[in-house]
């Protein structure tokens, strides 16, 4: 599919000027690549959220406009589907993560955090959104401990869920545990902020997008300090869904269909961008997730009669495998 489709490649840094000084037919061979995956079997899913039972490599999407999570086994070329629309009163479905304890976590921004057993597919606990002011869940992480953090776009907080929070089991409300206005330059009524969110290995610090006003923030849950990420080289503008490797920490830019890699100083409070794709082979891509042949990047598109413009999709929607970044 993506070899019909003319491609826009832009390298930064180092890798600008080493491409500069190889020949053609090499700087093909060593730019990133974009290709499908797997495809999703509804062609309505519109999918946002990706997750990766570490585990077993089996990667969960979510669909955002039928909250349906489909399933690819490893190595699967098609997903099927896991949970079905509508499962246990769930109509949308976009942050997703997999844990090393085989429960996988579903965000509906309307109402809350569902959380199953991959096993039996069983509905273990319900995090619940209070009722009141504006709220819009957004994306997870599962830190090294096990506690969970959650975004939300439209509050400047996160929602933090415990090990034992969890274990209890049943429905429980979420609170807001830290709060980042101090930080996070204001914004219009109609503005998403915050979006996605990853983990250091040690679990102690978090690094979480403002796609409107294109910063990374770094926050450290043992004070609850934040602190506003020096950005070099560039922004995270459209920010949406993010992964982290050690000091490496990718982002996908959803409007401009855009990856961009990043280097972190080791305390976290620098960012310095190192490569930058821009291609439209990436459908509007929400997020992404390091797998052991290169990213998996799903294809929302959302531009296509989905929540972003009208228009028509075109099928199948895949998730994409970018290599080279």
């Amino acid at each position: 599919m993506s070899r019909s489709i003319h491609r826009r490649t832009v390298l930064t840094g180092a890798a600008a000027a080493a491409v500069a000084l190889a020949a053609p037919r090499a700087t093909a061979a060593a730019g990133p690549r974009v290709t499908t995956a797997f495809t999703l079997p509804d062609d309505r899913a519109y999918p946002e959220g990706i997750a990766l039972d570490p585990r077993t490599g089996d990667a969960y999407v979510g669909s955002f406009t039928t909250g349906a999570i489909y399933r690819a086994a490893t190595g699967s070329r098609t997903a099927d589907v896991f949970l079905p629309a509508g499962a246990d009163g769930r109509t949308t479905a976009n942050g997703l993560k997999a844990d090393r304890a085989g429960r996988l976590w579903v965000i509906d921004h309307t109402t809350g955090i569902d959380v199953y057993d991959l096993r039996d597919r069983s509905l273990l606990a319900r995090f619940e959104v209070p009722a009141g002011d504006p709220r819009f869940l957004n994306d997870l992480v599962i830190a090294a401990d096990g506690t969970a953090y959650v975004t939300d776009s439209v509050r400047p907080v996160l929602y933090r869920i415990t090990p034992a929070e969890v274990a209890r089991g049943g429905r429980a409300s979420l609170t807001a545990h830290y709060d980042l206005s101090g930080a996070v330059p204001p914004r219009s009524p109609d503005a998403y902020a915050l979006n996605g969110i990853v983990a250091d290995p040690t679990g102690r610090l978090l690094f979480v997008v403002d796609m409107t006003g294109g910063g990374l923030y770094r926050v450290d849950v043992t004070d609850g300090s934040v602190r506003h990420v020096t950005l070099h080289g560039g922004d995270l503008v459209n920010g949406d869904g993010l992964e982290l490797s050690r000091r490496t920490l990718w982002a996908a830019h959803n409007r401009t269909n855009t990856l961009t890699r990043w280097h972190l100083s080791p305390d976290g409070t620098e960012a310095r961008l190192g490569r930058t794709l821009t291609d439209p082979a990436l459908q509007i891509p929400t997020t992404l997730a390091r797998a052991r042949h290169g990213l998996l990047v799903v294809r929302s598109q959302f531009d296509k009669g989905g929540p972003m413009g009208p228009g028509t999709p075109t099928p199948p929607f895949t998730v994409a495998r970018v290599t080279g970044m």
